[in-house]
């Protein structure tokens, strides 16, 4: 099998999505962890020139053997551009085209987990024009409002009564025409870092009062979300937290890494809320959190996502 070492890596990164900042932070760290693990890197910002950028000519312009994909959101992480690399014949690090492109949509997802017997809150989904009689008639408030194929919870929104429900809706609707409505789980979130076959440590996750969600700005701005290492469950119950995650995840056919997320009802029920096949990888993200607990660093964490993709690339489990 040929080194990974002796390959020219390409960390795409960037996009065009409502996440192309995050993604901006992620790739920069990516490709310096890279270089000081002594591989050949060339960093791609896609779009970098405006979103009619012609990415074909600009990935046909780079010399490079295999991509580290560390765009989030659109078509980072909807299976557009490792559908791409698989015409140009460049492997990379993550899932399939049809698995990215099944995880990122949250309603389809959900309606598969539901038959499969994967436990998830109670839903609706619309396309283009939510029934908001239905959803006052079948869901019971609170309710997470939320587009349906976005992430980093951008346009998500809790809806305590009918009266916040349109302006949510509306919100939703300015990143994606299909919108999922969840029903609120009011019970603590967990997140699961997938890495190859195995789920690591829970992370237990507890935004401050002031931000209620773990959404963007807790995501990616506070600094008083508290992320709870170990996550605060009996080992017996943490061990199914971390079954029920990788089942989830390995139900969608995914690859290499990602990331499961998790909420428990206040009846002690674990709900899968989504699979992320392209995390976060900034100095606020959850897996280097995760694998900085299990004695991994963020280069051994980069090192390893790269070495999972060349390895299944080159046909070796």
């Amino acid at each position: 099998m040929s080194l990974l070492k002796d390959q020219k890596i390409a960390v795409i990164y960037g996009g065009r999505s409502a996440e192309r900042e995050v993604s901006l932070e992620s790739g920069a760290r990516v490709v310096q962890a890279l270089k000081n693990k002594g591989y050949q890197v060339e960093a791609v910002d896609l779009y970098h020139e405006g979103p009619d950028q012609d990415v074909i000519k600009q990935l046909q312009a780079v010399a490079f053997d295999f991509a580290f994909i560390a765009l989030h959101g659109g078509e980072g992480e909807d299976g557009r551009l490792q559908a791409l690399l698989d015409l140009m014949d460049k492997p990379y690090t993550g899932s399939q085209p049809l698995a990215s492109g099944f995880a990122m949509d949250k309603a389809l997802t959900k309606r598969y987990w539901q038959g499969i017997g994967i436990p998830t809150p109670k839903y609706l989904c619309f396309s283009h024009k939510p029934d908001v009689a239905q959803i006052n008639k079948e869901m019971t408030y609170p309710l997470i409002i939320k587009p349906s194929r976005e992430g980093s919870t951008i346009g998500i929104s809790k809806v305590d009564g009918p009266e916040g429900l349109a302006e949510a809706l509306q919100d939703a609707q300015r990143y994606d025409s299909d919108i999922l409505v969840e029903e609120f789980v009011t019970g603590p979130e967990f997140t699961i870092a997938v890495i190859g076959d195995r789920a690591w440590a829970p992370i237990g996750l507890k935004p401050s009062e002031e931000h209620v969600l773990y959404d963007y700005n807790a995501k990616y701005v506070a600094n008083d979300t508290q992320y709870l290492l170990p996550c605060g469950l009996p080992f017996e119950r943490e061990e199914e937290l971390k079954d029920l995650a990788l089942k989830a995840y390995q139900s969608l056919n995914c690859e290499d890494w990602g990331r499961v997320d998790v909420m428990m009802t206040d009846s002690g029920d674990f709900m899968v809320l989504e699979v992320n096949t392209s995390p976060g990888m900034t100095s606020h993200s959850l897996v280097p959190m995760a694998a900085a607990h299990e004695g991994v660093d963020y280069d051994e964490l980069v090192e390893m996502i790269a070495q999972l993709g060349w390895r299944r690339a080159q046909g070796v489990k």
